[in-house]
């Protein structure tokens, strides 16, 4: 089958706030506080992927939806801005577009806050059936925060699949905190994903949640049982363990990479910089292995600018990233 895209990606997108950093609660009784940078930039770890993926040199289309608001615009033009086929973004005409703040500390960690607007109404209808049929890989992010889309994406990765495509899945966090999907509905997303892409916590949280009983307890001890429990729900798991680098655990076999030395300025978006990486390398050929050394570069990059797209890598950065970290070590 003719593809018309490299990369169909299915998830969030809204603006993010980034601030920070505050190494202080924050002060309520209407106190203002100061810190040192703001940035008003494109978030949504689906949005953040995509844009990696077309700075990488992918063909990117995005699907999901957004507010008919001055939000929804600003997400619009930025994707489009970065090489993302934005028309599959539909534009519902009642909820707004989602918005999130983030607050930053000194030591890498980040809250964030987020006002949903239109991420419970996201749908299969808002995926269409062309895009699935036509792209060479389908990456879902933000599970947890699509509620309708999460329960469509058994039967939205089957058709890709059906069709020669690979996919992959980023469930990123569960804000309700209790992965209570993962017992039933996500099992069922598993058995059509290729790739899992969790982060530590997340694949210690999903492996708790997707266990049998009796192994519930184990899946918590170390990231390698964690991923071996995932894995044997049918997808190869990447994990993203920051500065630790990454670990790949295809069932049998277990692959790590200490990654790339970094500094970060901000780690917004660096795991789905790290997603972009790992599917782009896929897409060109190269080997699990490199796939997954290049896609730490992917992450560790994008870290030197505040925002989670401004230094996403283009794939030449990233590939002498690798080549530069090889002969350092």
């Amino acid at each position: 089958m003719q593809h018309t895209f490299d990369l169909l990606v299915i998830g969030d997108v809204n603006p993010d706030i980034v601030i920070g950093p505050l190494d202080t609660p924050p002060a309520f009784g209407q106190r203002e506080q100061l810190v040192d940078t703001g940035l008003l930039t494109l978030g949504g770890s689906g949005a953040i992927m995509a844009c990696g993926a077309a700075r990488l040199g992918l063909k990117v289309a995005f699907a999901g939806r957004v507010g008919d608001d001055e939000a929804g615009r600003f997400v619009r033009s930025a994707l489009t801005a970065r090489g993302v086929d934005t028309e599959a973004l539909r534009v519902d005409p009642v909820l707004p577009t989602p918005l999130t703040v983030v607050v930053t500390r000194a030591d890498g960690d980040r809250a964030i806050l987020t006002s949903p607007g239109t991420l419970s109404a996201g749908g299969p209808e808002d995926v269409p059936e062309t895009l699935l049929t036509r792209s060479r890989h389908v990456h879902a992010a933000s599970y947890f925060l699509l509620p309708r889309l999460a329960e469509a994406l058994p039967e939205l990765l089957a058709t890709a699949r059906a069709c020669g495509a690979t996919t992959s899945l980023d469930t990123n966090d569960d804000p309700a905190g209790t992965w209570a999907p993962g017992a039933g509905g996500i099992a069922a997303t598993l058995a059509v994903t290729d790739f899992l892409l969790p982060n530590a916590q997340e694949a210690l949280a999903l492996a708790r949640a997707t266990a049998p009983a009796d192994e519930a307890a184990g899946s918590a001890g170390t990231l390698d049982a964690a991923a071996a429990v995932l894995a044997a729900h049918g997808p190869r798991v990447v994990v993203k363990n920051g500065a630790d680098g990454a670990l790949l655990h295809d069932g049998a076999t277990l692959l790590r990479t200490p990654g790339i030395p970094a500094r970060p300025l901000d780690t917004v978006g660096a795991g789905d910089s790290f997603d972009a990486g790992f599917v782009a390398a896929l897409l060109r050929g190269l080997p699990l292995p490199d796939a997954l050394e290049f896609a730490a570069a992917c992450g560790a990059l994008s870290t030197r600018a505040h925002g989670g797209t401004p230094a996403q890598p283009t794939w030449d950065e990233a590939r002498t990233a690798v080549a530069r970290n090889g002969k350092n070590s």
